[in-house]
């Protein structure tokens, strides 16, 4: 059968194989009306099984929503916003909401060109993430007339903003060096500015105080986050006496360089030295040598938990603003 060839599945056919009324079956489908459970799923069932598909333009007219939510980013390379976007998706699949992205690099005047856009198109939300927790959008957001939440970054006091627990899953990764015995630790991370870095940073100092741990300034060094990076820190720390036994890192592509640079040396991972990294990248996690066990921010999850948040409030909820913190994995493999 070619495609021209296949008819579309209205209501009407809906309701004649569910033997109701066609007012019925769109009170069913559209989860309004009043009539018994049974009812409601049976006419479901009739739809799914008859293959469907609501007209998205008149379901439109009738509620006002267009059902579909903006995603805004400045991540154009895509590392965090792919998984937090199949998040939203899988969030608000059963909505019936679509999602649609725009890249808008650091530009402001693309930001405010894909803010109208959207708009004009008349979405019923918007949701804003990009590359750093600390670092808003280029665009103020908290004017618009529809619905905004964040995540992966905060946002004004008043809106709803999704992050990782970057603390609590600092400490796991500490606590399970040190589980393993290890006694002479040192946390390898990036730029001292970002507040990633702070947090993940504090949380290290706060595990060891807590182990009773000796604590020296050389046991924290922070530089770019990069492979080359963790090289660099290898180098300098295996320079001086006692070099350590366990090395947390601010990020998997820091501890890949510090896992390539022990090997060079003949440093056995994790015989010698444990290594934990953050982020849970599986394209670098799973192909370092040995496999890195690291932390795992889990942003699908908190892309779906902000695409439920933002359902609620395009839905008249009163959501209580501020930060909210997910926790974060520690995947455990190898090194």
């Amino acid at each position: 059968m070619s495609l021209g060839s296949v008819t579309r599945v209205t209501i009407l056919d809906v309701a004649a194989a569910a033997n109701v009324s066609k007012a019925t079956a769109s009170k069913a489908l559209n989860d309004t009306g009043r009539m018994s459970a049974d009812t409601r799923a049976r006419i479901r069932r009739v739809a799914q099984e008859l293959g469907f598909r609501p007209n998205a333009l008149a379901r439109s007219l009738v509620s006002k929503r267009s059902f579909t939510v903006g995603l805004l980013t400045n991540d154009t390379y895509g590392r965090f916003t792919l998984p937090v976007m199949a998040g939203i998706s899988e969030g608000l699949i059963d909505h019936g909401v679509s999602v649609f992205l725009c890249a808008i690099e650091d530009n402001p005047d693309l930001a405010n060109l894909h803010v109208e856009a959207m708009l004009d198109k008349q979405v019923d939300g918007i949701i804003a993430t990009g590359r750093r927790v600390d670092r808003p959008l280029p665009v103020d957001l908290s004017h618009l007339p529809i619905p905004v939440v964040y995540a992966l970054m905060t946002g004004p006091a008043d809106a709803v903003a999704l992050v990782p627990d970057d603390r609590q899953g600092a400490c796991d990764a500490v606590n399970y060096l040190i589980a393993k015995g290890r006694k002479r630790l040192v946390h390898v991370t990036g730029p001292g500015h970002f507040k990633v870095v702070v947090e993940r940073l504090e949380a290290f100092r706060d595990v060891l105080e807590t182990a009773a741990m000796s604590m020296s300034e050389t046991q924290i060094l922070t530089g770019a986050w990069s492979e080359q990076w963790g090289r660099e820190a290898v180098e300098k720390l295996w320079s001086q006496d006692n070099p350590p036994d366990g090395i947390f890192c601010g990020n998997d592509q820091i501890a890949r360089g510090v896992i390539d640079a022990l090997r060079e040396k003949n440093v056995r991972v994790p015989d010698d030295v444990s290594v934990v990294g953050f982020d849970n990248w599986e394209i670098v996690a799973e192909q370092t040598l040995p496999p890195l066990t690291t932390v795992d921010m889990n942003l699908k999850e908190l892309g779906r938990q902000a695409g439920q948040a933002l359902v609620r409030l395009v839905n008249g909820e009163v959501l209580e603003p501020g930060i909210v913190k997910l926790p974060c994995t520690l995947v455990v493999r190898g090194s």
